[in-house]
């Protein structure tokens, strides 16, 4: 079992450091929020750390779950990062969904140290990390990747390295493009069956036997119908990851109309007061009196 460091215990980070406890490593976790920290280690019997440089002293892995690029500096290469006392032979991994400039940007900083980082984003929402069956995308060198892959396997169903370092971050942007047009084609339907007076569950029950099954239908398609927004990934965490894509595009020439269009869709759920709504809540927008 490994000596472990994990940054950032949201609703992403908090079941996963917990996988890893209940597999035998040991664990020390840092959060912004002291409580929530202190909560995870009674509920784990995990140990706490003041600041990210002291969870990553002596530890083998040095894993990061936040929220966007300025937060991934601030924990690693910032004051009291975790860099400062990353060891050599480590491996750093970043299952924040933030952009392929900061994974290029730290990895050569991590190996001023001898060490090793991954960029490694993950899909299948809050679900699948209580579950530990996410899909993880990962960029970095293979005898990094090779290292940290069991660990990783703890709580993911699929790892799989893309690319070199950054090729995670882009791979979990071309998720994100996926999932934009799915969500409101599923909205849109759904909000259509009802104007027409269908029965949806039927509805569902039939096409979801053919091309128009989806993970979205199969496991939102309900909860959608019912005005319950509470199930995951976040309108106001999407579209950050919206910015990322769209500012990538820019650079490689991508072209992303639908996504433009359905992150202005999820401005109106803002609006609506929504921002903390998961991303199933487009619907919300269309049926709005």
């Amino acid at each position: 079992m490994s000596k472990i460091a994990w940054i950032g215990l949201g609703v992403m980070g908090y079941p996963l450091a917990g996988h890893l406890k209940t597999h035998g490593h040991d664990v020390t976790v840092f959060n912004r929020t002291s409580e929530k920290a202190e909560h995870w280690v009674a509920e784990f019997d995990g140990s706490l750390a003041a600041t990210p440089a002291e969870a990553a002293d002596g530890a083998e892995f040095v894993f990061a779950c936040v929220r966007k690029d300025e937060d991934v500096r601030e924990v690693t290469v910032g004051t009291d990062g975790a860099f400062h006392k990353l060891s050599k032979g480590a491996i750093f991994v970043d299952h924040t969904s933030a952009s392929a400039n900061i994974a290029r940007e730290l990895h050569p900083k991590a190996q001023e140290h001898g060490a090793g980082a991954l960029d490694a984003p993950v899909s299948g929402g809050q679900a699948g990390a209580e579950g530990g069956t996410l899909t993880v995308m990962v960029g970095g060198d293979e005898c990094d990747f090779a290292k940290a892959k069991p660990v990783i396997e703890t709580y993911a169903r699929a790892v799989n390295l893309i690319g070199p370092s950054g090729a995670g971050q882009l791979t979990k942007m071309v998720n994100q493009i996926c999932i934009a047009g799915l969500i409101e084609g599923l909205a849109e339907a759904l909000h259509f069956a009802k104007c027409a007076n269908l029965d949806v569950e039927k509805v569902i029950d039939t096409i979801s036997k053919g091309a128009a099954q989806s993970w979205q239908m199969d496991h939102r398609w309900q909860t959608m119908i019912e005005d319950k927004f509470d199930y995951g990934f976040a309108v106001d965490l999407v579209r950050k990851d919206f910015a990322i894509c769209f500012d990538e595009a820019r650079r490689n020439g991508a072209s992303l109309p639908v996504t433009k269009l359905v992150d202005q869709f999820y401005g109106d759920v803002q609006e609506m007061g929504g921002g903390r709504w998961d991303t199933s809540s487009l619907i919300a927008r269309l049926e709005r009196k």
